[in-house]
């Protein structure tokens, strides 16, 4: 018995009763829209339950070995304010990182694949910082390469961070305070990144691009952009 007491049986049931009348591809689809509405809802109970242990003062570490899964792909997959402040091309940048990862067969969204993502968001002011201040396709190629080599298989579902990207994404978070915005963007990624550690950061370190040079400039362009947009995220 499940421990929701509804077995298998019980949603076919349910499914056939409802469409007595619809042919086998009414019910697939069917089937299909309750699926998701049931991973939505366990998605939504585990939220709760691990809202509820981050009160308490429970760790990653031990929610992530309660679910069993890494640290890492706990925190990730249910810290979503972590991403509430992102602007849309943040966002975007971090889906391309993934994108990136897969499209390499690899097993892990590193700080090399999210660096790759902001060199190709090329509305992001992290490009345009990187474009004036590096030679840009040197770099470019350089990250390319250290992506290599390609695993053996396609990854399926959500990539986890390693621990390096999550130290980035936090860091962007905790730099956009310091520098008094409201909002999280590629800019602040690019920061978050040379503020931890990985492969991105020795790249971008080879091209003499580090943390103490790069900030002053992020919020100089910030304050030029917002003094000519006021409403600018």
């Amino acid at each position: 018995m499940s421990p929701l007491n509804l077995s298998l049986t019980d949603l076919i049931a349910n499914v056939d009763d409802d469409l007595s009348e619809g042919g086998a591809l009414a019910k697939v689809a069917e089937a299909q829209a309750r699926s998701h509405t049931l991973t939505a809802l366990g998605d939504q109970l585990v939220n709760h339950y691990v809202a509820i242990a981050r009160d308490e003062g429970m760790s990653w570490s031990e929610i992530g070995e309660a679910i069993g899964v890494s640290k890492q792909a706990v925190q990730q997959r249910h810290s979503p304010r972590l991403f509430n402040r992102f602007t849309d091309l943040a966002r975007q940048a971090v889906v391309r990182a993934e994108d990136a990862a897969r499209s390499r067969r690899h097993d892990h969204v590193g700080t090399e694949h999210l660096l790759f993502a902001l060199l190709n968001e090329h509305r992001g002011l992290a490009f345009q910082l990187l474009f004036r201040q590096t030679g840009f396709q040197a770099l470019y190629e350089a990250v390319d390469r250290i992506m290599e080599p390609k695993g053996e298989k396609v990854q399926r579902g959500q990539i986890p961070f390693t621990a390096d990207t999550q130290d980035a994404l936090d860091a962007a978070v905790a730099i956009s305070a310091e520098l008094d915005n409201d909002f999280i963007g590629t800019e602040h990624l690019l920061l978050g990144i040379l503020a931890g550690n990985g492969p991105a950061k020795a790249e971008l370190g080879l091209a003499d691009i580090r943390l103490e040079n790069m900030k002053p400039l992020v919020a100089e362009a910030i304050a030029d952009l917002q003094a000519q947009s006021p409403d600018r995220k």
